[in-house]
């Protein structure tokens, strides 16, 4: 990790500071001109022309007077401290020219020895040698100021915490035996994958951690324990896709919780839809188990195992997720849907963009898979990015799967051919699916009702209609989603 020390007294300096000053508001203006580069349509559909225009030229001048500042003593004050030197030598030339010349006992310099041309000379020359490269740094010194000024925001962003993993728990190929239980870690892709513990953990950890929980978690905890498929020596178990939370609490904000001592399951193979309005906790729920945040309370197990205890990387390599917001990147089509496992070949590739019913208009491109996207797919509608982004997560073939509003974005039409490329994807995953049109989760195993954090109602599309609560005066449109 790089001390801030340097940083923070380079920042307290009296010149540093112009520099940093300068530093950023470079960074404001070029982040102010991406924002309006990106957002033009919407700065020209509400008139802001004038008003983006005006914004830019007071930040551009705010940037004017920094750089005024500090080029103001890069120019001036900088060459005069490495004209100092110079300055120097002449003043040694001038005095050691008047000793030479008037004699050392003319000046009332007793006992000392004479001092020759040849030694002013050598005495001169020494001391140019040693002006020079002082004179050659002076005039770098303003990049090294200006150099040190942006180091400084690199050094805060490093000064940052990081992000910690204590997990021990990998993910890896495993072929099964013939009775579906029997497993054998291999290094190629079989289409099964086990979660493989470190050595010395047989899963007795795992056990013994359960049996410490209460009440409900202990019960769910064991019973998620006697399901897993497990290898002889306890060290693999099979990826099946089975998620649990348990009694499980969460906020952002540790005093403001999101969730509320929620408990529910989702079995391998089923589809869980969660439902509510903005802000009820839905997202929150498919974060925690990609755990970009860990939970204050409670367990949330993944076939058993903590999600704790699960390396990050491996963990969410297991989960594909399709969400709203789409982000291509440059390159070619089949470049954009080989990104969720980059050995994966051209015909898997083409196979999963068959399956999600992208490769009827990918063929209709100029150069079909070939075509190059630029601006993140700018050129294609919200529809067939949307096709894209969902044979992404098809090329990555894992057993768990994330739909985050991912047809909430498109019209009716499109969304029936998605949703139908979609429908393919998900057979024989478990699969969450956060959607604010219902129609959409209307076969899902499993709908569970948010609000405020809590779940309120859970059950299939029928029993949730019979029971005519909150699920029912939304679907009916007695409430609005919000």
């Amino acid at each position: 990790m790089v001390k801030s020390y340097n940083r923070e007294s380079f920042e307290v300096s009296k010149f540093g500071r112009y520099f940093v000053k300068q530093q950023q508001w470079i960074g404001d203006v070029n982040a102010f001109v991406e924002e309006s580069v990106n957002g033009q349509k919407v700065i020209k559909v509400f008139n802001h022309e004038d008003a983006t225009q005006k914004t830019f030229d007071e930040k551009n001048e705010e940037l004017f007077e920094a750089s005024a500042e500090a080029n103001t003593w890069g120019n001036v004050t900088m060459p005069v401290v490495g004209n100092m030197g110079y300055l120097l030598y002449i003043l040694l030339a001038i005095v050691g020219a008047a000793v030479s010349l008037a004699g050392v006992n003319d000046i009332g310099l007793t006992g000392v020895k004479p001092l020759t041309l040849g030694t002013l000379v050598s005495l001169l020359t020494l001391s140019r040698s040693f002006i020079n490269p002082i004179g050659q740094v002076s005039q770098q010194l303003t990049m090294v100021m200006m150099a040190l000024a942006g180091a400084s925001r690199i050094f805060k962003l490093m000064d940052e915490p990081i992000e910690e993993d204590k997990g021990t728990v990998t993910l890896v190929n495993v072929e099964l035996g013939e009775d579906g239980r029997t497993m054998t870690e291999v290094d190629h892709e079989t289409g099964h994958w086990a979660w493989k513990r470190e050595v010395g953990d047989d899963g007795t950890r795992s056990l013994k951690a359960a049996e410490k929980l209460k009440g409900s978690a202990r019960e769910v905890a064991m019973k998620t324990k006697e399901q897993a498929i497990t290898s002889p020596d306890g060290r693999l178990t099979l990826l099946r896709g089975d998620v649990r939370f348990t009694n499980v609490t969460f906020g952002y904000n540790p005093d403001k919780p999101v969730l509320h001592d929620i408990t529910w399951f989702a079995k391998p193979g089923q589809k869980i839809a969660l439902v509510g309005a903005t802000g009820a906790g839905k997202t929150t729920v498919t974060n925690l188990i990609n755990r970009f945040y860990d939970i204050q309370h409670g367990q949330i197990l993944y076939d058993g195992i903590s999600v704790a205890g699960i390396k990050k990387p491996d963990l969410r390599r297991s989960l594909g997720i399709v969400l709203q917001d789409v982000n291509l990147f440059t390159g070619t089509v089949m470049d954009n849907i080989r990104y969720s496992r980059l050995n994966a070949t051209d015909e898997e590739c083409i196979e999963a963009a068959r399956l999600v019913n992208a490769d009827s208009f990918i063929r209709m491109l100029p150069k079909g898979y070939d075509t190059v996207l630029e601006g993140d797919g700018s050129g294609l509608s919200q529809g067939q990015r949307q096709l894209i982004s969902i044979a992404r997560a098809a090329v990555a073939d894992t057993p768990a799967l994330i739909l985050d509003e991912a047809t909430s974005s498109i019209d009716t039409r499109t969304e029936e051919v998605v949703q139908a490329g979609m429908d393919n994807l998900m057979k024989g995953r478990t699969v969450f699916v956060i959607a604010h049109r219902l129609s959409t989760v209307r076969n899902s195993d499993v709908i569970m009702v948010l609000d405020h954090g809590n779940i309120i109602e859970r059950g299939s599309h029928d029993e949730l209609i019979a029971q005519k609560g909150e699920y029912y005066q939304l679907y009916t449109g007695a409430v609005e989603l919000e």
